[in-house]
C-alpha cells in the first residue's frame, strides 16, 4: 500500500510573495539617472520593481501593473501595518507626478530623456493594497532584462535612513562583479542629485554625501568600502571605490 503523498505546499498568490526574497532589477541607464525620489517614495517605488519581477515570473500581467500588500511593506521596513498603507498610498500619489531622467547620445549631441515612473494608481484601504502601473517607457527598464543592468536584494536596503545610502549602494552594486567602480565626478552628481552647495564645494559634498552614505552601508549592510577622490590638476574630477561585502554582514552580494 503506498503512502499518503506529502501535503502540497501552499501556494502564495504572486503579489504575496516573501518579501525578504525580493531582488530589484533595473537597467544601468536607470541605475544611474536622476531618480527623483524621496526616501519615503524610494522604499515604495523599488518594492514594487521587486514585485513587478516576482509577478512576471509567476504568471503575472503583462501590463506592467502590480499590487503592492501593506503588511508586507510593514515587516520589510519595520513599519506598523496601518502606517505602511498611508505611506503606500502617499508615495503612490506623490510618485505618480516623478520623472525621471538621463542623457542619451545623439548624432548633434547628448538628448536628455525624461519618462514617468507611473501610469496609474488604485488604492483598497479594506484590503490594506495598493496597485500601481509602470509607464509603457520604464517597463523596458524594468522587465525582462538581458544585459546591462544592475541587480540587488531589496533586504538590503531595507534598513538604510538616507537615499544616498541607497543610490550608492545602486552605483556600486552595478559593478559587483568587479569590486571597483570609477565614476566621474559630474556623473555621480547626476546620480545622487548633491544639492547645489555639494555641486560647488567638494568638501561639502563629501561631508555631506559621500561619507555619511558610506558609513551607513557599512554599519547597517555589511560593506567594506574604500573611496578616493581623483584630481585633474587641482580639481576633483572623478570617484573611485572599492568595495566587498564583509563575510559578517548581513546578505550575500550578487552580481
Amino acid at each position: 500500500m503506498q503512502r499518503a503523498s506529502a501535503a502540497k505546499r501552499e501556494v502564495r498568490p504572486a503579489h504575496e510573495q516573501p518579501s525578504g526574497k525580493l531582488r530589484v532589477n533595473m537597467s544601468n541607464a536607470l541605475t544611474t539617472a536622476a531618480q527623483r525620489l524621496s526616501l519615503a517614495e524610494k522604499r515604495v517605488m523599488m518594492f514594487a520593481v521587486g514585485k513587478l519581477d516576482t509577478f512576471k515570473r509567476n504568471g503575472g500581467t503583462e501590463t506592467g501593473m502590480v499590487k503592492l500588500v501593506a503588511h508586507e511593506y510593514a515587516e520589510l521596513f519595520d513599519v506598523d501595518a496601518n502606517t505602511a498603507y498611508e505611506q503606500l498610498q502617499a508615495c503612490a500619489e506623490s510618485i505618480i507626478t516623478k520623472q525621471v531622467w538621463w542623457y542619451e547620445e545623439a548624432k548633434r549631441g547628448p538628448k536628455k530623456v525624461q519618462i514617468n515612473w507611473l501610469s496609474k494608481a488604485e488604492y483598497y484601504a479594506g484590503e490594506g493594497t495598493v496597485s500601481l502601473w509602470f509607464t509603457s517607457h520604464i517597463a523596458p527598464h524594468l522587465l525582462e532584462l538581458k544585459g546591462q543592468f544592475t541587480t540587488y536584494q531589496l533586504a538590503q536596503a531595507s534598513a538604510l535612513r538616507s537615499v544616498y545610502s541607497w543610490r550608492l549602494l545602486e552605483l556600486l552594486s552595478q559593478y559587483a562583479s568587479t569590486g571597483w567602480r570609477q565614476i566621474e565626478l559630474d556623473e555621480f552628481h547626476h546620480a545622487m542629485e548633491t544639492p547645489d552647495t555639494a555641486k560647488a564645494n567638494f568638501k561639502d559634498c563629501r561631508r555631506r554625501v559621500i561619507e555619511p552614505a558610506v558609513k551607513e552601508l557599512r554599519e547597517k549592510d555589511g560593506w567594506l568600502i574604500e573611496w578616493w577622490p581623483l584630481k585633474t590638476g587641482r580639481k576633483v574630477t572623478a570617484l573611485r571605490f572599492e568595495f566587498k561585502r564583509d563575510p559578517q554582514g548581513h546578505l550575500p552580494l550578487e552580481g
